[in-house]
This record gives structure tokens, C-alpha cells and sequence, in this order.
């Protein structure tokens, strides 16, 4: 008799393993304390704009080699683009999961489907931020909202 996971355990799966695939030490800090402000931008700022500050601070953060955050911030969102849009399907079509293709879905779309997203993209960022305090730890720091 096969088990079906629901789709708490999904989600709670799907963050698991984004956490795990963090192995920078650097990076996995700056990845925490981003998945932990990420919930509380949406709330305030709304999806779209918290999605695309994360893309537009990511590439600009990856120019620099030593610059972690930028890093963590691109793998923050294509960890959430790759939730919603290939495991949840919110989106029509294949699409590469990255910040891009969610902003594109999110500004393409209506109504419905953004407060679809918002609400899973909260509920997924429960678990990852879960994990991420667990797995990695979150030092804060003076790098507040670089």
C-alpha cells in the first residue's frame, strides 16, 4: 500500500532539501536570516515586490565574489519560484524556476492567483525557515539590508 504525502509533508520535504543543498557556511547564514525576513516583506511589501527584491539584490550581490548575500538571495527565490511554480504548479506552462519567471507569473496573472501564491509561498517559507533555523542557524548581524 503506497502512502500519499500531503501536502504539509511536501512542502515541509521540498524545504528540507533546499536547506540541505546550502553548503557554503557563509552562504547558508546569509540564506537563513534572508528565509527568515522573507515572510515578513511579503506581509509588508506584498509578493511580487519582496520577490523582486530578492532578484534584483541577488544579481547585483553575485558580481561580488566575496559577497554571500547575493548568492543566498538568488537561491532564496529560485528555491520559492521552484516551489510554486513546478512542485505546486501555480503557473501555466514550464518555466524555468528562478526570481524571474515568478515575477513574470506574478505580474502576468490575476488576482487569484497572487493570493494563491502569497498563501503558499507563506506556508512553504513556515517550513524552510523552520529548517534553515534548525540546519543552519541565524547570527544577526550588521548586514542588515544590504
Amino acid at each position: 500500500m503506497a502512502v500519499t504525502a500531503t501536502l504539509a509533508q511536501r512542502r515541509a520535504h521540498h524545504a528540507w532539501l533546499a536547506v540541505g543543498r546550502v553548503r557554503d557556511k557563509t552562504e547558508a547564514s546569509e540564506y537563513a536570516r534572508e528565509a527568515k525576513r522573507l515572510p515578513v516583506q511579503i506581509m509588508t511589501s506584498g509578493l511580487g515586490h519582496a520577490v523582486a527584491f530578492m532578484h534584483a539584490k541577488g544579481k547585483s550581490g553575485s558580481a561580488r565574489p566575496k559577497d554571500k548575500s547575493g548568492a543566498a538571495r538568488q537561491r532564496l527565490a529560485c528555491d520559492l519560484a521552484q516551489w510554486l511554480l513546478e512542485e505546486r504548479q501555480l503557473a501555466d506552462g514550464h518555466m524555468p524556476a528562478d526570481g524571474k519567471a515568478l515575477i513574470d507569473a506574478i505580474v502576468k496573472r490575476d488576482s487569484d492567483f497572487l493570493r494563491q501564491a502569497t498563501d503558499e509561498a507563506l506556508k512553504y517559507l513556515q517550513w524552510l525557515t523552520r529548517f534553515a533555523e534548525a540546519e543552519i542557524g541565524i547570527e544577526e548581524g550588521p548586514s542588515a539590508n544590504g
